[in-house]
């Protein structure tokens, strides 16, 4: 049978046993954190107990580390974000800062042992802010311990440079590249600082893969998104995967060359790596511009999608796309996680993966075939001249989605009669058919919008319970698009993007009433667990509370906006922090039920871990930096460690 398939029958006690045992064996089991996700295929589960359900009321603060790198938006500078997730190997603790400076700490104590510092330009136009959240490792098993650069850590730089470092002393790897880095800058339509890279590379049998950022809804034909593998060893350049040529063959029997024009489509968020299918797994993001695809007729793929890429060469093993000619900003943004699933009387490895529609997708992990069934529907058509949307888009028939999917004017809500007037009226004057709407002239109302659903927070999955735990968000905006003739003149407030080069600019806006506060029922933020066996949410809670977003309010009912992503842990937990206030939470991984929490120095818009360290003590370590796009927001540079007393 395909994929090493094995017949369950009646015996599904045994089933789960054998999909769990399977998928512990990818979780490093000697209290390391050495990816981005811990595995390869990024679980984001640690087989730790130390700390568990019995315990973890009793987590008190170990130790802090200030890394020093902040920016409050002045000087020509955007603000910054400190959203890195560590990585944990040979004995030392690894962090990255919004100005790309790598750390290595003492995992015990947070001591400093080494810093480099890229010296990146901190004035460029980062469209993302001032953010990196990662790095990645290699150990070279050619040298010795007592040769340099046998472990190597890689950083790809705001500024679009491959960076690789000994992880013994922070020196750059004199081998690799020029004296230690790789310029990423060579793509077509480069643009300084639009084009940038915020999240880890991934390493696979001695090949670097990196993605990168690129710039929502500036121009028609932003650079191409290009995804790029090099040799770990020298940085010779082994191969580059196009999502969309500008000779896709839906490009060529769509419209002609001439009238061929997009980009992007880049794969910004995190990869994951199937090591024994030699497999690299990848997100990708939308074709620009966002909203007008006047010049990108066709379903545009790969953008929107997660393939698969075969490691050595770079061919496209498999794809799935899971929004065609996409026109909502709707990125394949959470990472793909690798797991192995008790499924219809059989163990199947899949790839999980969600986007920002709030839809969770189910494949096999050899073919991409849909192991939940997903049905092609009928979807809302535009009214914009030249635009040709998709007459259909995929919606899997399991799980449910974990986000509304339509907003009537009864689900209006605001703190005071004034809040609900405005959003009433303010609702009241879009089109409004749910889901995949297209943005219009008139004005759309985007659900559940570009920052809901399941953004690059990703999710983590629990082996033993079968259950995937995924934090997500319900706030829909109002998407705008302007005729080129009156882009000048529109004083409308909200997000601009100019879109250069086709007939209509844009302009984005979060519904919130003059209180600050989404215009839709709160809870604005869920964490969830889904049980990956049956399709099912076995439990769904708030997440944070908004209470004194925007300023003082009277008592709301809980769950926040959040950005920032679950982690799960044999000791029956899962913790989380990202809301908008400011707290790390542990939840009990059966129930749901709350169980600790701590306040931070500043929200946590960053993935946690957990470690042993030589002590033989189990840490948590989130790093609190607030948020660099909600001005209100205090700013931090802390890593914080929690532990038992």
């Amino acid at each position: 049978m395909a994929g090493g398939e094995k017949r369950c029958g009646l015996i599904v006690v045994f089933c789960a046993s054998l999909a769990g045992s399977a998928a512990l064996g990818q979780v490093p089991g000697n209290g390391e954190w050495p990816n981005y996700g811990n595995d390869p295929g990024g679980m984001r589960f640690s087989r730790l107990t130390q700390i568990n359900r019995d315990n973890v009321s009793t987590l008190k603060l170990a130790w802090v580390f200030h890394a020093g790198d902040m920016s409050f938006g002045s000087g020509g500078r955007k603000r910054s974000g400190f959203e890195t997730t560590p990585i944990l190997v040979d004995g030392t603790l690894y962090i990255t800062t919004a100005f790309n400076r790598v750390i290595a700490l003492d995992p015990a104590g947070g001591e400093q042992r080494w810093a480099f510092d890229p010296q990146i330009d901190p004035t460029w136009e980062y469209g993302d802010g001032l953010v990196n959240r990662g790095i990645a490792t290699w150990l070279d098993p050619s040298r010795s311990k007592a040769q340099p650069c046998r472990r190597r850590i890689f950083e790809s730089t705001l500024d679009a440079r491959l960076i690789a470092l000994d992880g013994a002393t922070g020196k750059p790897c004199a081998d690799f590249g020029e004296h230690g880095q790789v310029s990423l800058r060579n793509v077509p339509g480069y643009i300084p600082g639009r084009y940038h890279m915020t999240s880890p590379p991934v390493v696979i049998d001695g090949i670097v893969v990196v993605g990168s950022a690129i710039d929502d809804n500036q121009r028609v034909d932003m650079p191409a998104g290009v995804v790029r593998a090099f040799d770990a060893r020298t940085g010779v350049l082994r191969w580059s995967w196009d999502p969309i040529p500008p000779n896709a063959p839906t490009a060529q029997t769509a419209a002609s060359p001439k009238t061929w024009r997009t980009g992007a489509a880049n794969a910004w968020s995190i990869m994951a790596i199937d090591p024994v299918r030699d497999l690299v797994f990848v997100p990708t993001g939308s074709a620009s511009p966002d909203y007008y695809g006047g010049l990108r007729p066709g379903d545009n793929k790969w953008a929107n999608s997660v393939v698969a890429l075969h490691a050595k060469t770079g061919q496209l093993a498999w794809g799935f796309q899971l929004v065609h000619h996409d026109l909502w900003d709707y990125d394949t943004a959470s990472p793909p996680l690798l797991a192995t699933l008790n499924h219809a009387g059989k163990i199947i490895p899949v790839v999980i993966q969600g986007n920002k529609t709030g839809l969770l997708y189910v494949l096999h992990r050899d073919t991409g075939t849909p192991v939940f069934p997903v049905e092609e529907r009928p979807v809302p058509r535009s009214d914009i001249p030249g635009e040709v949307t998709s007459p259909t888009q995929p919606f899997p028939v399991a799980p449910p989605p974990l986000v509304p999917q339509q907003f009537s004017m009864d689900d209006i809500w605001g703190p005071t009669a004034e809040d609900r007037e405005w959003c009433r009226t303010e609702i009241g004057r879009l089109r409004n058919q749910g889901i995949f709407t297209p943005p219009s002239i008139k004005g759309t109302l985007a659900v559940p919008g570009n920052l809901g659903g399941m953004t690059w927070s990703g999710y983590a999955f629990d082996p033993q319970y079968g259950l995937l735990i995924v934090n997500t968000n319900n706030f829909p905006n109002r998407v705008k698009l302007i005729p080129r003739n009156k882009v000048r003149s529109n004083q409308e407030d909200g997000e601009y993007g100019p879109q250069t080069g086709s007939p209509y600019g844009m302009i984005r806006r979060f519904l919130q009433s003059p209180s600050d506060l989404p215009c839709t029922a709160p809870p604005w933020g869920t964490l969830a667990a889904v049980d990956m066996t049956e399709g099912k949410i076995r439990w769904q809670v708030p997440l944070g509370s908004m209470q004194n977003f925007g300023g003082a309010h009277d008592p709301i009912p809980p769950g926040s906006i959040n950005l920032g992503g679950p982690i799960a842990t044999a000791g029956g937990l899962t913790f989380i922090a990202g809301t908008t206030d400011p707290y790390i939470r542990a939840f009990d991984v059966e129930n749901g039920k709350e169980l600790w929490k701590a306040r931070l120095p500043a929200s946590g818009n960053a993935t946690p871990i957990t470690y042993v360290s030589s002590t033989g003590r189990q840490y948590l370590v989130i790093a609190a930096g607030g948020h660099p796009k909600i001005p209100e927001d205090p700013l931090g540079d802390v890593l914080v460690a929690f532990t038992l007393p």
